[in-house]
């Protein structure tokens, strides 16, 4: 008798155990409903100016954290709290929890549309290549490198530019993989890149700063189609709520006057607004 009172009473705990269990499961705290109450949010960043990059004080800024930060701010979280990752890294990064967003300037597409929810663009902005002083080569564009075996072309692992590569004819064997834009560059100048790729605003930005390279003219197309990119904010594939209410907040945010002061002083402004939607370009519309 001892024994069956016992064994009713071991179940009934197993079962207010699982029970316990489901209601806390049940009511899980979803990433907005911790960012809200904890008033800050972890971002993972490239070092990509001026996409994304950390100031020398140590600051994350750029147009895509900027906008990031007062998209959330207007959500009731008050800080972003930067994770520097290499840019083949971010998607991983987000999807194994190390943060919560990627604040990068990521351009949208199928591919990557397959891994993370995006939100809608915030700017749209086309290509060009970083070459030494003077253009020596004569580059112009990807087909100045697929014209030419005999030249070596760098790019972000991890970035688009690689793909426009393959799409314009350039060879795997022209490509020089880099981590980041202070390697892009250091190639460029020492002559183990003929040019680097990335997007217009980055290449100037690089040309700026760096003193025996330069710019070339922006373009916006490869093999005749367009490398208009896109960059959004990421998502991890289960937060279509912060994904939702990001999107609802940036639809209001985007184009005003708050926005273009605050992206301005990066290069970006009223001719760099999105021309496409995430849906459009998840399609490879």
């Amino acid at each position: 008798m001892l024994k069956t009172i016992l064994s009713r009473r071991a179940m009934a705990a197993l079962l207010a155990a699982a029970a316990a269990l489901s209601v806390g499961q049940a009511h899980a705290q979803s990433t907005l409903e911790a960012a809200k109450e904890a008033g800050y949010i972890r971002v993972g960043f490239a070092n990509e100016a001026p996409f994304g990059f950390a100031t020398p004080d140590g600051k994350l800024t750029g147009e895509s954290p900027e906008v990031v930060r007062a998209v959330l701010k207007k959500l009731g979280i008050a800080e972003i709290d930067g994770v520097l990752t290499e840019f083949g890294s971010l998607i991983p990064g987000l999807q194994a929890g190390r943060f919560d967003v990627v604040a990068a300037g990521m351009f949208v597409n199928p591919a990557r549309c397959g891994q993370v929810l995006f939100s809608e663009p915030t700017y749209g902005i086309g290509q060009a290549m970083l070459v030494q002083e003077g253009n020596p080569k004569g580059i112009a564009d990807y087909g100045s490198i697929a014209g030419n075996p005999d030249l070596k072309l760098a790019v972000m692992a991890g970035a688009v530019e690689a793909g426009y590569a393959a799409d314009a004819g350039i060879d795997q064997s022209q490509l020089v993989l880099l981590p980041d834009q202070s390697s892009l560059v250091a190639a460029v100048k020492a002559g183990r890149a003929d040019a680097a790729a990335l997007t217009a605003l980055s290449i100037a930005e690089m040309a700026a700063k760096n003193e025996g390279v330069e710019s070339t003219k922006p373009f916006g197309e490869v093999a005749g189609k367009s490398v208009t990119g896109h960059g959004a904010v990421a998502f991890r594939k289960d937060d279509t709520e912060l994904q939702q209410a990001f999107n609802a907040e940036l639809k209001n945010f985007l184009g005003s006057e708050e926005h273009l002061a605050l992206v301005e002083p990066f290069g970006f402004g009223k001719d760099f607004l999105p021309t496409k939607t995430t849906a459009e370009l998840c399609a490879g519309e």
